[in-house]
């Protein structure tokens, strides 16, 4: 009752309320002016950089499991049961040809070759320089340009010309390199050891060394999901 603001006598209210609620908090509108909200404090506070940004991205666990990945033709009945005994072994199993029946716009990804599938969502992440706080975010399918694309629309909505931006390899194609310089914004990405979409007249510049530092924040941002 303390928690929630009511005195000992004060009516309770009815447990639908928290469902309510919870899917109003749900909804993007929402959490995104939730956002805007306390990220315009900071930007008042002066604690934020508008030229100096970090961006990066990372897989989401879906809210589907396994046993909703089923062949997209399968027009059968979902077995009963609230947990019901499912075998896919042996099958092979892609998102060209399967779907989840609970969550179709989830995909079965995996971090590195060496990880199990999961279905999973792609957040991303693009967050300014000074004190490593988070400036925009978003959330896409994992289709394997994803990072890229939803990289440069952050960079479109927050990033003015003449800032940098600071991510790991994985960024280092000419389609974000080329497309951050469209922009006018200078891509401090780390390079490839073969094929780097950069070279020396980028990297031998003071400020690519500080932003290879500032961008390793950005995981901490990933440790609070």
């Amino acid at each position: 009752r303390w928690f929630v603001g009511l005195s000992a006598d004060a009516r309770v209210w009815d447990h639908s309320t928290f469902s309510q609620n919870r899917d109003r908090l749900f909804t993007e509108d929402v959490a995104r002016a939730f956002f805007i909200r306390v990220r315009s404090l900071a930007e008042w506070g002066k604690l934020t950089s508008d030229e100096h940004f970090s961006v990066d991205g990372t897989l989401i666990d879906a809210w589907a499991s396994h046993k909703s990945f089923v062949h997209k033709d399968d027009d059968t009945s979902p077995p009963a049961g609230r947990n019901p005994d499912v075998d896919f072994r042996g099958e092979k199993r892609s998102n060209q040809t399967h779907q989840s029946r609970t969550d179709p716009e989830a995909r079965l990804a995996r971090t590195s070759a060496g990880d199990a599938s999961r279905l999973c969502h792609m957040a991303h992440i693009l967050t300014e320089n000074r004190n490593g706080l988070v400036v925009d975010v978003s959330v896409s399918e994992v289709n394997g340009h994803a990072e890229n694309v939803e990289a440069l629309n952050l960079l479109l909505r927050n990033a003015k010309k003449g800032s940098t931006v600071g991510a790991d390899k994985g960024y280092d194609t000419p389609a974000f390199v080329n497309g951050c310089r469209g922009l006018g914004i200078t891509p401090h990405v780390a390079r490839k050891r073969a094929g780097s979409a950069i070279d020396s007249r980028t990297t031998r510049h003071e400020g690519y060394a500080i932003s290879q530092r500032r961008r390793k924040r950005i995981e901490e941002c990933f440790g609070w999901l």
